[in-house]
């Protein structure tokens, strides 16, 4: 401790990725940025402030000439251009300026909004993620992808546009439920499953340590999943090409967190659609159908599902909310599939007939 991972744009190094275990040099951080005597906004959700929002507050108050904070209800509902409105009105009342810091203090849905916020007030205010969750921490806070629904159409409107630090203290994943943790699994063994099997063996080889939060294992584990996530964003960031591959499991994930209301935690859903496009790898005759049980058996283990139990949408709404999503290019979507386990490709030939396959899989076989 602490760890840090250097991300570039462009071929010049950008932004840090600092992994420590609590806030303390948070304050020093954005001091070696240029931010001191500044005004910043700490944006966050109605859980998060619970925990972390005084800590954060009084660590940051010291070197900035104004510090103010901007609440919303926590959940997916709440991230919508409604809310990015309220946090336009707040920067705008307090007077904010093109060189003042917004601080996304939260999961997934805080860091997207805050982005976004960022991305589109005054053309360009400077973010930092200080991301809280175990899926904000090895996936969404990395690569500036900002973003919010829009008629429940998920991350519908939203902009690339770069964090200048993610800060992770690591003891903030011990507030999390268990359930939520688990979650947040899902995308780092995607991360195994789509450019690393040597990575996907060392998070099986210490499951259990993991699901106890081992320091030494999070850590490790955290830090490979970002470095996986930085090279794929770095020669793609903009999601041209190679940067869809962090796209497995969520075509037919997102359409199944969208028709269950957002009831189902995203890591929940992308782990479903990882299952079901495994099984139209296999069908496509990639590999043997113990590929597809390998990858069960490890979803499990995290305490993730595997099967569509007492969903209330059918096969054929789940294929028609697929058409929905934002990957479609010419009326097809880009679907990723795996060649082996530790090797991902992009697909724009996936029929109908083979989604509706890989979805039914998924209500039991």
């Amino acid at each position: 401790m602490p760890k840090t991972i250097t991300v570039s744009y462009q071929g010049t190094p950008h932004y840090q990725i600092e992994i420590h275990k609590d806030f303390s040099q948070l304050s020093e951080k954005l001091s070696e940025l240029g931010y001191g005597n500044r005004k910043v906004c700490i944006i966050t959700d109605s859980n998060v402030a619970q925990y972390y929002l005084d800590e954060v507050t009084s660590l940051l108050k010291p070197i900035f000439c104004f510090c103010t904070s901007f609440v919303f209800e926590a959940g997916e509902n709440s991230k919508n251009t409604d809310t990015v409105g309220a946090v336009y009105e707040h920067l705008i009342l307090h007077k904010f300026d093109r060189k003042d810091l917004l601080v996304a203090l939260g999961g997934g849905v805080v860091g997207d909004l805050t982005g976004f916020a960022a991305a589109t007030y005054l053309r360009g205010i400077d973010f930092v993620q200080v991301p809280t969750t175990l899926l904000a921490q090895t996936d969404s806070s990395i690569g500036g992808k900002t973003g919010v629904d829009f008629m429940q159409y998920k991350n519908m409107v939203g902009a690339f546009y770069m964090p200048k630090l993610v800060y992770m203290n690591l003891s903030t994943l011990k507030t999390l439920p268990k359930r939520q943790f688990s979650a947040g699994i899902a995308e780092v063994i995607k991360h195994g499953f789509i450019k690393d099997v040597t990575y996907t063996k060392f998070i099986l080889q210490h499951s259990t340590d993991i699901m106890a939060q081992q320091p030494e294992i999070m850590e490790e584990m955290i830090a490979q999943s970002c470095q996986i996530k930085r090279d794929v964003v770095e020669q793609d960031p903009k999601e041209q090409g190679e940067r869809a591959l962090l796209n497995f499991g969520h075509t037919i994930g997102h359409a199944i967190e969208k028709l269950s209301d957002f009831t189902m935690y995203h890591g929940e859903c992308v782990a479903l659609g990882m299952v079901s496009a495994a099984y139209i790898s296999w069908k496509k005759g990639n590999f043997g159908r113990e590929v597809v049980e390998e990858i069960q058996e490890m979803l499990l283990k995290f305490g993730l599902p595997c099967r569509l139990s007492d969903f209330t949408h059918s096969p054929e709404e789940i294929l028609e909310t697929t058409k929905l999503d934002k990957k479609m290019e010419a009326g097809k979507v880009k679907f990723i599939l795996l060649n082996c386990l530790g090797e991902a490709y992009i697909s724009r030939e996936v029929s109908d007939e083979e989604l509706m396959e890989g979805i039914v899989y998924l209500f039991g076989e």
